[in-house]
């Protein structure tokens, strides 16, 4: 090869070279520009005080999933207001809930090699309590209504429930004491009335009914169960087959959970329904897309739950007796919680 032939050669490589670093700063400058622009399409959101606390006027607080400096934020509206400007507080959490001024944040922890997982209790102010490391990826969570108890559910194999190959690892925390239980599968189980052992348990989803009482899902032998759960005598009892996710109403008389289906996608199993504990008797709901998520109540009648949306997940809202129609109530948020 001649001394020409390998200059026409060097300088056609560096001509190239030049073309595609330029073409990837457009495109991050095109993608940087988008994010700004969707931002200054979407909800305003501004940094401020966050309060846990009951104030003047009941508000809705939930994960900021909005494009901006504040994503993954908490963040907190006025309730009769959901479409409004946001308040962000700085505390960024994967899954939240909060009540009776007592928070439960899930974080991730970015390492050199991995991300690791904690659980974090808040105050009212959303200032750091207690924090406890975590098996896995963050799911689920809830606070009791007093705020005495706390709990989370993580993956600790796979990410999904759809199938059937994943391992979850709940745990309960006393906000008084800060004893915890950091496996529920360690409580014995009645099932159909009798004592039951197995391999393949898995509890996920807890919905607190006191400082004593919660319910959740079991799953066991490739089916689901709505057990009730007690915290003293370390039992879970099964009251009903085919239960994901449960969320118990606030006057404590029925469950809001998300059902598998037959005859649509083993991908995309679940549909809303909303059991009566006293008659065991189903209702569906008007909302006919598939649900993954843990309903939330906003009263006794009306539910709210996350859907995909083009910036992470909106929030949508239901009558929970299967009349009316679903409706979205707020855009680019996820984990909510009603305060007041």
């Amino acid at each position: 090869m001649t001394r020409s032939t390998r200059m026409v050669i060097l300088l056609t490589a560096v001509v190239l070279l030049g073309t595609v670093c330029t073409g990837a700063v457009l495109h991050a400058a095109h993608r940087s520009g988008m994010r700004d622009r969707q931002q200054a399409d979407g909800p305003a959101v501004r940094a401020g005080t966050v309060s846990l606390r009951s104030a003047p006027g009941r508000r809705l607080v939930f994960r900021n999933l909005a494009w901006g400096p504040h994503r993954d934020e908490i963040a907190t509206v006025p309730a009769g207001r959901p479409q409004g400007p946001r308040t962000a507080s700085g505390v960024k959490c994967l899954r939240f809930h909060a009540a009776a001024g007592t928070g439960i944040c899930l974080q991730a922890v970015h390492g050199a090699l991995e991300d690791t997982y904690r659980a974090v209790v808040l105050d009212s102010h959303l200032r750091e309590l207690h924090r406890f490391p975590a098996a896995g990826i963050p799911t689920r969570a809830r606070v009791s209504p007093s705020g005495h108890l706390v709990a989370w559910t993580v993956f600790v194999s796979g990410d999904s429930y759809a199938g059937t190959h994943f391992s979850t690892r709940t745990a309960i925390v006393d906000t008084r004491t800060w004893k915890i239980d950091d496996n529920l599968e360690t409580f014995h189980i009645v099932k159909d009335g009798h004592p039951y052992h197995a391999a393949d348990t898995n509890i996920w989803g807890v919905t607190f009914s006191d400082d004593n009482g919660f319910y959740a899902t079991l799953a066991t032998g490739g089916r689901t169960y709505l057990v009730r759960g007690d915290v003293t005598a370390r039992t879970l009892t099964t009251l009903h087959a085919n239960v994901e996710c449960p969320s118990l109403s606030p006057d404590g008389t029925r469950i809001a959970y998300k059902k598998r289906v037959k005859g649509v996608s083993q991908d995309a199993p679940w549909r809303l329904y909303v059991l009566d504990l006293r008659t065991m008797k189903e209702t569906p709901t008007a909302e006919h897309r598939n649900i993954d998520d843990q309903a939330l109540w906003s009263d006794d009648s009306t539910l709210v739950y996350a859907l995909p949306g083009d910036y992470g997940s909106d929030l949508w809202t239901v009558p929970a007796d299967g009349t009316g129609a679903a409706r979205r109530l707020v855009t680019s948020a996820v984990a909510p919680a009603y305060l007041g």
